[in-house]
């Protein structure tokens, strides 16, 4: 079976990339070079992988600078690294340009050794098809020099958490939430595992603001901003400033961070606005935001839900964030009943007074549950 063309393309681009930052590394990086290194590390596994494929390479052949080895032996060498029981790596159609991306690595590692050049070109080519698809250590000693600080943090059942972080951003963390965040010198990146969380991002031009939730992905310079993810839903709001939102990866960071005119699906970020929302459905972006009430969004800062002509099932699910206990609708014709209002999280007795208030909604609370029905 052939390789995609894009996907063969990405990955001779991701060789070429890998072999530029090999040859990058055979010196001391600078400060920011080095940020820059870390910064494509970490963009995607398959950076890293290609990376190691390199560096193991190299080992093979600076490790027969004692003696002039045989090309029979290189070859062996590397296959007894192969696991027992993997089949023979099948040759993809990019593999020439791949030989060629390492040919030009091989030879700056072993340009003082004339002998070594001719066995690393007299077997560049099989060494080349074995090592891609081997096993690597994940991080060797030459990834560990990019420094990148992670934390985890949670705000529980009813419960909220405001941190602030090393650069002097604030993260709020909403009910039943948690993100995941690393940081290092060139890199400023939080995933939102779960729930909600509005961010205060201090302003560094050199190190963009990302964010990944679900599907989505936002970047941000020095801005306020609400993300909250619902299962395959992530929902953007601007309170200060401006982001730029585009589809990322489910479950992580995506390959390719969003960046002024490029996506992953190949679509132009959206640009969002002080007061506007967008809503990303499976990496799916809408044609342009909509116009929202930001303070309506973020009223849980204060403790407080806020709706106005919303589904009584979306107001009760919110509220049962907070509620000790959850709150069921048994009949079918209440889901789509429209309220509004503002409610405390932090009484649901008023909560439980105004479903009753309600026209033909009955409400019966009980120590495990909260029932509402027709009556």
């Amino acid at each position: 079976m052939s390789m995609h063309p894009d996907s063969e393309r990405e990955r001779e681009a991701i060789s070429a990339e890998a072999a530029e930052w090999f040859a990058a590394n055979y010196e001391p990086l600078d400060a920011a070079k080095r940020a820059q290194f870390g910064e494509w590390l970490r963009r995607s596994p398959r950076h890293q992988q290609e990376y190691l494929e390199l560096l193991r390479l190299s080992r093979r052949l600076q490790s027969a600078s004692a003696e002039p080895p045989s090309v029979e032996s290189l070859l062996e060498e590397v296959r007894s690294e192969e696991p027992a029981s993997a089949p023979p790596p099948a040759v993809h159609p990019g593999a020439a340009r791949l030989i060629t991306a390492r040919r030009r690595v091989v030879s700056a590692t072993v340009w003082r050794s004339p002998w070594l050049y001719a066995a690393a070109a007299a077997g560049i080519a099989g060494v080349g098809m074995l090592v891609l698809r081997s096993n690597i250590a994940p991080r060797p000693p030459e990834i560990a020099q990019v420094e990148v600080e992670s934390q985890h943090y949670l705000a529980g059942h009813g419960q909220q958490l405001t941190q602030s972080l090393a650069d002097g951003s604030v993260l709020h963390l909403d009910t039943d939430s948690a993100v995941t965040v690393r940081y290092g010198s060139g890199l400023r990146q939080v995933e939102v595992d779960r729930g909600q969380v509005v961010f205060e991002v201090a302003h560094d031009p050199a190190r963009p603001f990302r964010v990944t939730a679900g599907s989505a992905q936002v970047v941000a310079l020095g801005t306020q901003f609400d993300v909250y993810l619902q299962g395959e839903v992530t929902m953007v709001t601007v309170v200060e400033g401006r982001v730029s939102v585009g589809p990322g990866i489910a479950g992580g960071v995506t390959s390719n961070p969003v960046t002024p005119g490029r996506t992953p699906g190949g679509r132009q970020p959206l640009e969002v606005a002080a007061g506007q929302q967008v809503r990303v459905v499976r990496g799916e972006l809408p044609a342009q935001p909509s116009q929202v009430d930001a303070r309506q969004v973020t009223a849980w800062l204060h403790r407080q839900i806020a709706f106005e002509h919303e589904e009584l099932s979306v107001v009760v699910a919110e509220f049962s964030r907070y509620s000790p206990s959850p709150i069921v609708i048994e009949s079918p014709d209440l889901r789509s009943l429209t309220v509004s209002g503002v409610f405390n999280v932090d009484d649901p007795e008023s909560f439980v007074a105004f479903l009753r208030s309600l026209k033909g909604v009955g409400v019966e609370v009980t120590p495990t549950r909260t029932r509402v029905y027709e009556r």
